[in-house]
């Protein structure tokens, strides 16, 4: 049989059921449809997490030490020297004072920094620049507020604030920067509280009264072994301030980014996969609908089958008559699907992002469409196809002519 009448032959006998061949795909559209939307959900998820916290920079790594001795900016200064594993070290102090402008006052979020911070951390400015060196040793009375907290100052995120000044505690300090929103701006006991970075001096002298640090953070070298950077710095905290192996866990934290981001990246995983054995539940229930469909038109076309056999047609005739039956019904439950889970996608993100983020996240979640997966529901609807059709179109094909054509 060659293959244009097959196709017709194939389409003539799935047109004649139309209501049962859609009822019967309806399994594979809504499998294919579940995998697609739950992996382009999960996707979006990662990604957001990833930009939201940062997680893209794998080389950071978080350094605590909690010991007798406070812990300084000359502490820091002699790691950064002493850990070669290192290409910055860096150190922050956290503060907390009321912030107010002409008409508007909030609780103030304060973190001391030195210059290096901004550029560890990858800092996006939107207006401005960071602080100097000179500046920061000078203890000027210099502020850098996120977006978030310019809107609640100002009106708008979009205010232009750079050279304006605020009263931060009971000191004036001009705005000489803004970056892109570093955490949400919550109400706290009535009132909204803003974030803002000071020159670390400044903190220590006019809103902390100490020079002591909050968090210290280390940027290894690209292509570093973070297990092993996080293991020497373990060592070497040990070793500088006498702590002892028992007191390790309770006095040392050194915590790597790529260790959060593997974590993220498993947990993802182990939803998606959950995810997608959920959908193959669907899809194996969708492919024993087709297999009974097939089953019951292979009994209502005995006739059918004994006359062709009786024309000449070969039992690979009729195999590949029904295998393509088969196929094209669960192609076309695939096709439907993936269109139903892209579309779905985008409606689960935005349901999620509603749920569980809330209003005043800005933690945008984008559903991840990944050709791959695309492909793979493609090649699933395929086997399932071929899996679920060859019962029955061998069974066609064995049938005898003689039988066929006096069955009623």
């Amino acid at each position: 049989m060659r293959a244009r009448d097959l196709a017709q032959e194939t389409w003539s006998a799935l047109d004649a059921n139309r209501g049962r061949s859609a009822l019967t795909v309806l399994g594979i559209v809504i499998g294919i449809a579940a995998v697609i939307a739950m992996t382009a959900l999960i996707g979006g998820i990662n990604r957001a997490l990833v930009g939201e916290l940062g997680l893209s920079q794998a080389q950071l790594v978080y350094i605590n030490v909690w010991t007798d001795h406070e812990i300084t900016y000359d502490d820091v200064d002699k790691m950064s020297r002493d850990l070669t594993d290192y290409d910055l070290v860096v150190a922050s102090s956290y503060g907390s004072a009321s912030v107010t402008t002409g008409q508007k006052k909030a609780s103030g979020n304060l973190t001391g920094v030195k210059p290096q911070y901004f550029d560890a951390l990858g800092t996006k400015f939107v207006d401005g620049r960071p602080f100097t060196d000179a500046e920061e040793r000078a203890g000027a009375m210099l502020i850098i507020l996120d977006t978030e907290s310019v809107r609640v100052l100002f009106g708008s995120a979009d205010a232009k604030v750079v050279g304006k000044t605020v009263r931060v505690g009971n000191d004036e300090c001009t705005i000489v920067g803004v970056v892109e929103q570093t955490a949400g701006s919550v109400p706290m006991d009535g009132e909204e509280s803003i974030n803002g970075f000071m020159p670390f001096s400044t903190m220590a002298t006019r809103i902390n009264g100490s020079r002591s640090v909050g968090q210290i953070m280390g940027f290894a070298h690209e292509g570093s072994n973070m297990d092993e950077v996080v293991r020497r710095t373990q060592d070497y905290l040990a070793l500088t301030y006498n702590i002892g192996e028992e007191q390790r866990d309770d006095s040392i934290y050194v915590y790597s980014m790529k260790s959060m981001i593997d974590s993220v990246n498993a947990t993802m995983a182990s939803f998606s996969l959950l995810m997608t054995a959920v959908a193959g539940v669907s899809l194996l229930v969708g492919g024993i609908g087709i297999m009974n469909m097939m089953l019951t038109n292979v009994t209502e076309r005995i006739r059918e089958i004994g006359l062709r056999k009786a024309l000449g047609a070969r039992r690979a005739d009729i195999t590949r008559q029904f295998m393509l039956e088969s196929i094209c019904l669960c192609v076309t439950g695939g096709l439907i699907g993936i269109v139903l889970g892209y579309v779905g996608s985008f409606a689960l993100t935005g349901l999620v992002a509603d749920a569980f983020m809330g209003e005043g996240s800005t933690m945008a979640v984008t559903p991840v469409i990944d050709v791959g997966t695309v492909l793979l529901a493609t090649g699933i609807c395929v086997v399932t196809g071929v899996v679920f059709g060859w019962y029955p179109a061998r069974r066609a094909a064995k049938l005898d002519p003689v039988e066929s054509l006096h069955y009623q």
